[in-house]
């Protein structure tokens, strides 16, 4: 929301510093609406004014220590000059304060608005009065807030103010937020705390969970009766890892939340703050010195290496299903006979897949239904029976926004798919704050949580995930000779025991892949526009459509345009091909004919559709009815082909609605193949289905009447020129 004042603010430093130019920046957006330009601004307004001449957006060691030098701290009498104090004012309203007039005056208003800002960073009693003192310049000077804001919780408020005010005259440690949310600096700052009161000094504590604070940690053990600052720092702890407990001593409350959270962790239930408690509080690994049962790695577990780890008392190994790379980590992907080798030794094995997966752009609705179906094939190539959790990788630092808008629409689509076409169920690999928010999305059962990644934003200030599996602590080795192999440690929970025994594996050889498209997608256009205008289908129009009429503008679609709308679901093609057994040309000739064919009447049949006036008429890619897709559909049900109910015949609706989303309606056309085939009484389409019943299985797409048969006569002509090019493409 614009605030007048902010607005003002900006428009001072505009004024002030030629529109950003003293500053080198660029001018300021007088909206009023505080952001970090404005607060960056702000700052190199001040350093401009103290006589720094390297300008920087970072309150950093020079801005401090200058402002620290020059002033000590800054009030009515110490205030250096007009221009000083306005960016003071200014700040305060960024901040939410009363700032004054903006006039370069410390008046009673800016005073006032430095005594509440004192209070809410919990700094009164060290710093009383109505002084800015350089820390509170520096906390001033961020998108920081001193108030809980929403979702904040008024517990952790409470001991960000406590441990600002314990601990801000200490050398490294700086104002954190005041807002009631668990973060990086809470974290950070928990440590540094820790390592004071170990009598750490400045420049030796750095909030690193490093061997002196391990090794003090373990003589600090707290238990029921224990008060003052330990009892304080632990209680904190718990609270920062939701545990509701009184923030102050060890009370009988406390010991039973620690039972609580030793056995959820997996760690020895003792309801003492003992070190590896305070470990798994303080950072996400924990202790790593921990004896896990289950390992991850990138290296095929051969026998000598199943004999070392069963003897270093390991269950369960992690392996990867599929490995993107010829070249990198050869073993990486499971290798042959090596599951045979893990069921030989009582060993159990749960499945991860991953290609990239290492930034935000990478996960996305259609690469979520690629990775499930890559996944799906894979699980069934290697053997992995129905109920083998899968975990999918988020391999990077993601942010909390790129959660929400990348990463949950990719697990959605993820656990779409898989629930429809297989009987695996979904996991996630990646840090706590990805495992838990997926989980409540309802997109995965499990966690194996890359809690080795302790500088992750993403593990950093959140607990351990309500569902986690796995949670991988350290890198180790383990055996000798023929035997050693590095490994990621990782602790057990139980609720995933992998598998133990494996079905033998489903064969691919034969069956479509990926169009090479580099290759063959321009002789493969030019064939397919030279059939279509040899039976009468020209570029654009045809039948009622003359040349000189803007087809785009009536809807029209031209051949080069459906042509390319299906290569863009190539991979979605090949999927449904190789889950079903079929060939895609199949699916790919009536979905591209009917997008070439698209016309008004069919827009208008959609809009008749969506205002009530009409049930049903068919739609989408594939120009499929509702009723039609629900027959299919519990067809492919009723045979195992596809998960979930038996939808009603009756209740067209929400399979209309769902057939605008392009993937369901592919998946849907895909479906019908297979449906018509019974309707025909002919076996199930094959890769080596003949082409007589290939015509017959198009031609029923249509229906049953005469013009069907001659849709069937026009697309097999079609499937031909699709499918010599598939063939190219899978024989290379």
């Amino acid at each position: 929301m614009a605030d007048e004042m902010v607005s003002l603010a900006q428009r001072f430093v505009n004024t002030t510093y030629s529109n950003g130019a003293k500053l080198g920046i660029s001018k300021l957006s007088e909206d009023g609406v505080p952001g970090w330009n404005t607060m960056y601004a702000l700052t190199r307004a001040l350093q401009y004014e103290m006589g720094i001449t390297s300008l920087s957006d970072s309150f950093g060691p020079t801005t401090l220590s200058t402002l620290t030098t020059k002033y000590g701290k800054l009030d009515a009498t110490t205030m250096p000059s007009a221009a000083l104090c306005r960016i003071i004012q200014s700040a305060l309203y960024c901040k939410g304060y009363d700032g004054g007039v903006i006039d370069g005056t410390y008046n009673s208003r800016v005073q006032a608005a430095v005594v509440k800002l004192n209070q809410d960073m919990g700094l009164s009693a060290t710093y009383p009065g109505s002084s800015l003192w350089p820390k509170v310049v520096k906390g001033l000077l961020t998108m920081d807030a001193y108030v809980t804001t929403p979702q904040g919780s008024s517990a952790i408020r409470s001991i960000q103010q406590w441990l600002n005010g314990r601990y801000i005259q200490r050398r490294d440690f700086y104002a954190m937020p005041c807002d009631g949310h668990h973060s990086r600096d809470v974290a950070k700052s928990m440590l540094l705390a820790v390592q004071y009161e170990l009598g750490m000094a400045d420049g030796t504590a750095t909030g690193v969970f490093g061997p002196g604070t391990q090794s003090g940690l373990r003589s600090h053990t707290v238990s029921s009766g224990t008060t003052g600052t330990w009892a304080q720092l632990f209680t904190a702890a718990m609270i920062l890892n939701r545990r509701s407990v009184a923030f102050g001593s060890f009370t009988a409350e406390v010991r039973a939340a620690v039972e609580s959270f030793q056995s959820f962790s997996k760690l020895p239930v003792t309801g003492l703050g003992d070190f590896q408690t305070w470990a798994s509080l303080l950072v996400s690994y924990g202790d790593q010195t921990r004896k896990g049962t289950a390992c991850d790695g990138v290296t095929k577990i051969t026998p000598a290496r199943a004999q070392a780890l069963k003897s270093a008392g390991y269950q369960y190994i992690g392996r990867y299903l599929f490995n993107p790379s010829t070249t990198s980590l050869p073993e990486k992907q499971i290798q042959p006979g090596e599951l045979a080798t893990i069921k030989e030794y009582g060993l159990r094995c749960f499945p991860i897949f991953q290609t990239t997966s290492r930034s935000a752009d990478y996960f996305t609705h259609a690469q979520g239904a690629s990775d499930a179906f890559r996944a799906i094939e894979w699980a069934r190539h290697h053997g992995f029976k129905p109920g083998t959790i899968i975990y999918f990788a988020v391999d990077y630092d993601a942010v909390d926004g790129e959660v929400g808008q990348y990463i949950l629409p990719h697990f959605r689509s993820v656990a779409q798919t898989l629930y429809e076409s297989s009987k695996y169920g979904v996991g996630v690999y990646g840090p706590r704050n990805v495992c838990q928010r997926v989980a409540d999305a309802g997109y995965a059962t499990a966690s194996f949580v890359s809690d080795m990644s302790s500088g992750f934003s993403g593990n950093l200030g959140y607990p351990l995930p309500s569902n986690w599996a796995f949670d991988q602590i350290a890198t180790i080795t383990v055996g000798s000779g023929s035997g050693f192999i590095e490994i990621d440690n990782n602790i057990v929970s139980g609720r995933d025991t992998g598998q133990g025994d494996f079905d033998a594996g489903a064969y691919t050889d034969g069956l479509d892949t990926d169009l090479n498209k580099a290759a063959y997608r321009d002789p493969m256009l030019t064939d397919v526009r030279n059939y279509l205008t040899s039976i009468g289908v020209p570029e654009t129009g045809g039948e009622g459509w003359t040349p000189d009429k803007d087809w785009v503008t009536l809807g029209g679609i031209s051949t080069t345009n459906a042509f390319d709308f299906v290569l863009t679901a190539d991979w979605l093609f090949t999927s449904l091909a190789r889950e079903l057994r079929l060939r895609k040309a199949l699916i790919q000739a009536p979905v591209l004919w009917e997008l070439r064919k698209l016309n008004p009447l069919d827009f208008a049949a959609d809009e008749a559709v969506r205002r009530g006036l009409d049930d049903d008429c068919s739609t989408g890619w594939g120009q499929i009815f509702a009723w039609v897709a629900i027959k299919a559909r519990n067809y492919c049900v009723q045979q195992g082909i596809i998960n979930g109910p038996v939808l009603p015949e009756g209740d067209l609706r929400p399979v209309w609605d769902a057939l605008q989303e392009t993937s369901y309606n592919i998946r849907t056309a895909a479906y019908l193949t297979v449906y018509n085939a019974h309707q025909l009484g002919i076996a199930r389409p094959t890769p080596t289905t003949s082409l007589a019943d290939t015509q017959a299985l198009l031609a029923r797409y249509n229906g049953t009447t005469a013009e069907a048969q001659q849709y069937g006569r026009e697309l097999i002509g079609l499937y031909n020129v699709l499918e010599h090019y598939n063939l190219l493409s899978r024989s290379a």
